[in-house]
């Protein structure tokens, strides 16, 4: 039956799933935190009425379709697939996109697709549109199988790489549709390879926020003011030593938490089918060096340890731009990865008093939180779903799935496990090495993502 069952995905893939995943690489419907005018453009609808279309015209059977747009909120699909067995199941994907980005290599662009080497490239093929395919996929592989699959309901949503901010109103706007969900399979996760089946376990959660340190109300002549005014630079690299040792890299203990002995054993389990690739994957300049060179280390170095990320600056100018001026502010944009069970509130306040303390020569400091979203960490699987994905990835990839945490944030996770604290959660997806969700030459690798297909298609036959 397995054969029957993969030849049926193959089938859907070529015919159904490839062609429409190639109009929807052509959508620039970039999510509202980089696209101020996405409601005028119309983008992210235009993308939600292809989906809407096309899922109610795959010969199924009898599928219904509910797009909501509340003003002033981005829109939302829901699809639903009355079951021929037991069970209720929720499935999970977006359809807005990261932006173009820049870089891309010759012959690839964003918003045109290209096939080559058995791999779809173009922005959000495999981050996130891939997932709708996967979930109906596996629902017609199993129908025309002859096989039996729970009652199955789709919600995309279009705010995902904005954080989600409509997806709590549609999972209220929804919830009689939605009912009580025994299974949540979240289908926008990563792959530690292309190999196995790769079970997310852990998101860590993430405080983001701006410390600001000013000395002049404006620029002076460097000359004048070097060796009496203060260096708010200066400064500034003072205080990021209070979170963040410069010299090793480790983080303040306030950030740290527990890490369960179990995740640990599962970095150490998952870590020689990492070996080879795992490192190579990053786009390490020159000589550069990873923090270790052992995998299980850099593994929960990743998924449970903080860390802490400059990722923008004001008050430097451009090289180009650069005068002889004593600057009278830094201001500096930090990302703070956390433990998945570290409170964000909590650790967002201890970030504040930490570094707005004591300050040197008095400076002028303040550190304002901007986002403060929650990690997650997996339930424990019931034993038939334990031996349900087993199965599926022995079956379709010829090898044992794996478990890691992710070292990013999907704060949506968190909601649907309090939404939903009963229920069993899958959390799986295609983003391997090199796939580039958020970079140049994003791309979806169509072997893996059939084979995805088929193991989600038996975890729905054992569902049911």
């Amino acid at each position: 039956m397995s054969h029957l069952l993969a030849s049926n995905v193959r089938d859907f893939w070529r015919d159904d799933a490839l062609p429409m995943l190639r109009k929807f690489v052509t959508i620039p419907c970039v999510s509202p935190a980089f696209d101020g005018d996405w409601q005028s453009t119309g983008f992210l609808m235009d993308a939600v009425r292809l989906v809407e279309h096309w899922s109610r015209t795959r010969g199924i059977g009898n599928v219904a379709t509910h797009i909501a747009s509340d003003e002033g909120r981005t829109p939302a699909l829901l699809i639903t697939v009355p079951g021929s067995g037991a069970g209720n199941v929720l499935f999970y994907g977006h359809l807005d996109k990261q932006p173009a980005g820049e870089d891309w290599d010759d012959g690839f662009e964003p918003w045109r697709p290209v096939v080559r080497d058995d791999r779809l490239y173009g922005r959000g093929s495999a981050d996130d549109g891939y997932a709708v395919c996967a979930a109906l996929g596996a629902i017609a592989a199993l129908r025309r199988s002859g096989l039996h699959h729970p009652t199955c309901t789709i919600l995309l949503e279009c705010g995902e790489e904005s954080g989600s901010p409509d997806l709590e109103f549609y999972l209220d706007h929804f919830t009689e549709s939605l009912g009580k969900p025994d299974l949540v399979m979240v289908l926008d996760s990563d792959a530690g390879n292309y190999d196995q089946m790769w079970m997310t376990s852990s998101l860590r959660g993430v405080v983001v926020g701006t410390l600001s340190v000013r000395v002049l109300n404006h620029g002076i002549h460097a000359g004048d003011g070097g060796g009496i005014v203060p260096s708010a630079f200066r400064i500034a690299r003072h205080l990021l030593e209070r979170i963040e040792n410069s010299e090793t890299g480790e983080i303040a203990d306030f950030l740290a938490a527990p890490i369960p002995a179990h995740r640990v054993r599962e970095a150490r389990e998952a870590a020689p089918a990492l070996a080879g690739g795992f490192v190579g994957k990053y786009p390490l300049a020159g000589n550069t060096k990873p923090m270790t060179d052992d995998v299980e280390t850099l593994l929960v170095n990743n998924t449970w340890r903080p860390c802490v990320s400059v990722v923008g600056a004001d008050g430097l100018p451009a090289l180009r731009d650069a005068g002889s001026t004593h600057l009278p502010l830094t201001a500096l944009k930090l990302s703070v990865r956390i433990p998945p069970t570290l409170d964000p509130e909590e650790a967002a306040k201890r970030l504040k008093d930490e570094l707005e303390r004591d300050v040197p020569n008095n400076a002028t400091v303040s550190f304002t939180t901007e986002i403060a979203a929650p990690g997650w960490n997996a339930p424990e699987h019931p034993a038939w779903l334990r031996r349900s994905i087993k199965d599926a990835s022995l079956a379709f990839f010829g090898r044992p799935p794996q478990s890691i945490g992710t070292g990013g944030t999907i704060p949506l996770l968190a909601l649907l496990g309090t939404r939903y604290p009963e229920a069993a959660f899958v959390v799986t997806g295609i983003l391997g090495p090199k796939s580039n969700a958020h970079a140049p030459n994003e791309f979806l690798h169509l072997g893996a993502v059939q084979k995805l297909t088929g193991c989600v298609a038996t975890v729905l036959k054992d569902a049911a």
